[in-house]
């Protein structure tokens, strides 16, 4: 999971970029996500050990930074929905980005918590 968690991260600092450069960089808010991404990309290598206590630990803290960048950014999704049943939103390319930070985020908790039940099950056997 550690190293899936280096492709969230990779994904998670391109969407960042993009929303940076694409609202032509006048918007330092749009690095959000990149910097979510620099973060759950430091604690994923960190993860890759094979200190069992080290890895967990990392994967727990990563799992509660992909929880949070999901909570932060639900809104986003919701608007997003809004805006796709013709609402009009105030900033369309944030509502977006916010809405795919908060999906990428779900995802990549979702596979946390399957991989940490299959760790615990494997373990009990």
């Amino acid at each position: 999971m550690a190293k899936l968690t280096l492709v969230f991260a990779v994904v998670l600092i391109a969407l960042g970029l993009i929303g940076f450069i694409g609202t032509g960089s006048a918007h330092p808010t749009a690095l959000i996500p990149a910097v979510l991404g620099l973060l759950l990309g430091i604690f994923g290598a960190l993860a890759i050990t094979p200190n069992e206590g080290r890895r967990k630990l990392f994967m727990h803290i990563n799992v509660t930074l992909g929880l949070l960048g999901f909570l932060g950014t639900v809104m986003g999704l919701v608007q997003w929905f809004q805006m796709l049943a013709g609402a009009a939103v105030k900033n369309p390319p944030a509502t977006e980005s916010k809405a795919a930070m908060a999906l990428i985020c779900l995802i990549y908790v979702a596979l946390c918590v399957r991989s940490f039940i299959a760790a615990r099950r494997t373990r009990l056997v």
